[in-house]
Formats: C-alpha cells, structure tokens, sequence
C-alpha cells in the first residue's frame, strides 16, 4: 500500500510536472504569436521587394547630360558677294577717282567664307603735288558650330578685337572712336593720323557685323609733294556711305541665291575667335 501510494504521489508530481511545463508552455505560446505578429506588422510597414532596385544607376538614366551643349541657331547667310563690285561705280568714283573700273581683288578669297577687294588712286596736280587714296574693303562670314556658338556669336567677337585691331594702331595720334548708326547690326568708326615719310595719312577704319558677316572698310587719304592734307570729316562722310553699300552687298547677294536673312540671333557674346587687323599700314 505504501508502495502504491509512492508510486501514485510519484505519478501524481510526475503529472504535475507535465502539467507545470505544459502551463508554462501555453504560456508561452501567445508570447511567441504576439513577438511574431508585431515583426511581422513591421515588415509589412516597409515597401516590399521583388528583387528589382527602385533606383536606376546613373549610367542607365535616360536623361541628357547636363554636360550637353544646345545646337547653336544656323547662319543666316551662307555666302559673300564679290567684294570688287560690293561698292557702286559712283562711290568708287567719288573716293578713288583715278581707280580704274576695277580693284584689286584678295589672294586667299573664298566665296563662303572671305572676299576683299582694294582700290589706289593717285591724282597728281603738277607742281602743286598729289592726292593719294586707298580703299580697301573685306568680308569674313561665321558658320556656327556648336563648339565656337553661333555664327553671329563668332562674327560679334570678330567685330569686336577688328575694332579693337583699329584702335591700337603703332604710331596713331588724334583717334577717335565713335559708333556708326542705321549699319547693320553694329557698327564702329575708328578715325587717326598716321605720319609716314610720304606725309600725314588720314584714316578711317569702320567696321560692321550684319547678322554672321563682319564688313571692314578701310579709307586713307593724304597730300603728297605738298599737296594739301585731304578733310578728315569728308573722308569720314565717303567711308560711311561706302560702308553701308557694302553691308547691303551682303543682304543682296543672299536674297539672290535664295538664302536670305533669318532673324537675328541674340547671342552675340565673345567666345574667343581669332581676328587680323585691317589697318591702313597695308597703304
């Protein structure tokens, strides 16, 4: 009976055993849902994957470099005029009386691209000396490119160190600087004196940009075997006259081919293209 007894009280804690840990276990059990369920509601707050990356690497965006540069506006005129009959037969008559019918046209023109033409005139007086005039116009067009900008771009910054060229002349005294109006674009007017062993020269460099075309006039006068010095402002008045003809050239001879003059374009900032002076020293 005894024995019995232990055999049930052992029974009885054996089960009791069973029954603590099967209590601690189903205790347990709504601690590990509730560990469960709240990771799993954190996982449900962040976006889910389905392998891809939601961002692009950079070389794969479709998007254009910022490094890209825009096409540059096209040139309004594509040609030149022939620079010899840029001027009429009366303003050449007018400036280079003893001229001839024709000039002298440049080595290195090229239609598309440069034209210059030149003029001399000597009318001797006897023993009351001579008048010595020399003309001399030049025409130089831009393309635009998309690394140098524009072609008017290109032909401002010409305009620009050709007036500048004028301007820084060795051995000119009296210069004065003054803007030409109603020509082209934009247009300057550089007038000085020029002593040469000759005599003393009067010159007028004006230059103009019409549109991608750069116009330079050049127009010196003097008195030579003590002849009188010829008026600056007479020269000044000639070589505007002269000036504009030869702008208007540049509209012509594009109307002609079927080009024409698109409408301006508005950058005309320097951007570093080279220019060469068109002083009067070539007299």
């Amino acid at each position: 009976m005894q024995r019995v007894k232990r055999d049930d009280r052992a029974r009885l804690e054996q089960r009791n055993r069973r029954l603590r840990r099967a209590l601690v276990c189903a205790a347990a059990v709504p601690a590990v849902l509730i560990t469960a369920a709240c990771s799993s509601d954190s996982g449900d707050s962040k976006p889910k994957s389905d392998g891809t990356s939601a961002s692009k690497p950079a070389g794969d965006s479709a998007s254009p470099s910022a490094s890209s540069s825009p096409t540059p506006a096209p040139a309004a005129y594509k040609t030149l005029p022939n620079a010899c009959k840029a001027l009429s037969s009366k303003t050449l008559g007018d400036m280079v009386p003893k001229a001839g019918k024709s000039g002298k046209k440049g080595g290195s023109d090229d239609p598309s691209s440069r034209a210059s033409c030149s003029w001399s005139s000597l009318s001797n007086n006897g023993v009351k000396g001579s008048q010595f005039r020399w003309l001399n116009v030049s025409l130089l067009r831009f393309d635009s490119d998309a690394a140098r900008g524009s072609g008017n771009t290109q032909a401002h910054t010409y305009f620009t160190n050709q007036v500048k060229d004028a301007r820084s002349v060795g051995g000119a005294k009296n210069t004065k600087v003054v803007p030409v109006s109603g020509t082209g674009d934009e247009a300057t007017s550089v007038r000085y004196d020029l002593s040469k062993k000759e005599g003393l020269f009067k010159q007028e460099t004006l230059v103009a940009r019409v549109e991608n075309v750069v116009v330079t006039l050049d127009y010196n006068g003097a008195g030579l075997a003590g002849d009188k010095t010829p008026d600056a402002d007479g020269l000044a008045k000639s070589a505007e006259k002269a000036l504009k003809e030869a702008v208007s050239s540049v509209s012509s001879a594009n109307s002609a081919g079927g080009s024409g003059s698109s409408s301006a374009d508005p950058s005309t900032k320097p951007t570093g293209s080279p220019s060469s002076s068109a002083s009067a020293k070539k007299s």
